[in-house]
């Protein structure tokens, strides 16, 4: 993967490997997960999925630009990029982020030698409602992720959890850093829908996130939000949930506190996220997503010869 340390000779042979499969089975489209593969010379049209991106994470988390050790990285990727003919992420702040770090400078090439950037579509994640129920409401505030992840900002919600009249459980991914003094850390072997069902409230102070599946899983489940304010949550989520700057404490816990005073606000707020939830279904994913498979599949007009 493109992301590891010193990958490129093994990208290079899972590279020959792809166009092995392709000269095998003939497909109609391409779809890729990972960048770097894209500028690979294809018969086929490409799409490649974009689900994240180590550059657009670093400067969300820290603030700047990567350090010199990625330059390789983002040469790949943006050569990947210019070699598809579209790209899908799941919501256009992604997007955005990937076209200011890697489409090219409109001032730096001329018209006619300009490298060619893909066409773009938003797609949004889905999940299966049923497999997310509400269950009986417990008091806590629920959140989860690693949190020994920078994005997602446990650092913050363990210092708001110490303020709060409610406890503040975390469903781990990874492992868990000596730094998380107040959160209640779930067993491993905890059944992950039954915490978003009986959780009232999901807060998540994310610096980062291209979709967000915990908030998703959360408000399928019935909890009212309270997300981090960046682009990408307020664009999935709207007036659904309460933000607060993954920067500000007081604030965040402000917005929590909000919730665990008010029954009537926080039923009100867990409806609308609910609400919301339920117009990411797979179905609409996958019908999205093969729209774009037939959009590049279609058969190009031949070109008459005078």
């Amino acid at each position: 993967l493109e992301w590891m340390a010193d990958p490129w000779g093994d990208v290079t042979r899972a590279g020959d490997w792809l166009l092995e499969l392709e000269a095998r089975f003939a497909p109609g489209v391409v779809h890729l997960n990972h960048y770097c593969y894209g500028s690979l010379p294809w018969d086929a049209p490409v799409l490649i999925a974009a689900h994240g991106c180590v550059l657009t994470w670093w400067q969300a988390v820290h603030g700047e630009g990567s350090p010199q050790s990625w330059t390789r990285y983002h040469a790949e990727v943006a050569a990947g990029l210019r070699g598809a003919n579209m790209v899908t992420a799941p919501t256009q702040a992604m997007l955005d982020g990937l076209t200011r770090l890697y489409a090219p400078i409109p001032r730096l090439f001329s018209t006619q030698n300009a490298p060619r950037f893909p066409a773009f579509r938003v797609i949004p994640h889905g999940a299966d409602p049923e497999r997310f129920q509400p269950l009986a409401k417990r008091p806590f505030i629920l959140s989860a992720g690693n949190a020994g992840d920078g994005a997602c900002n446990g650092e913050l919600l363990d210092a708001v959890a110490a303020e709060l009249p409610w406890p503040v459980a975390w469903a781990p991914e990874g492992e868990i850093p000596g730094v998380c003094k107040h959160l209640q850390i779930c067993e491993a072997r905890a059944d992950a829908a039954d915490l978003f069902g009986q959780a009232a409230v999901f807060a998540l102070p994310s610096r980062y996130e291209p979709f967000g599946f915990a908030p998703l899983h959360a408000a399928l489940a019935g909890c009212a939000l309270v997300l981090g304010d960046i682009p990408s949550l307020r664009e999935t989520w709207g007036d659904a949930a309460l933000y607060a700057s993954p920067e500000d404490a007081p604030a965040f816990g402000a917005a929590l506190r909000r919730l665990v005073e008010d029954a009537s606000f926080r039923e009100t707020m867990a409806a609308r996220a609910r609400a919301r939830a339920l117009e990411w279904t797979p179905r609409r994913m996958a019908e999205e997503m093969r729209a774009c498979y037939r959009a590049l599949h279609a058969p190009r007009p031949e070109t008459v010869v005078a």
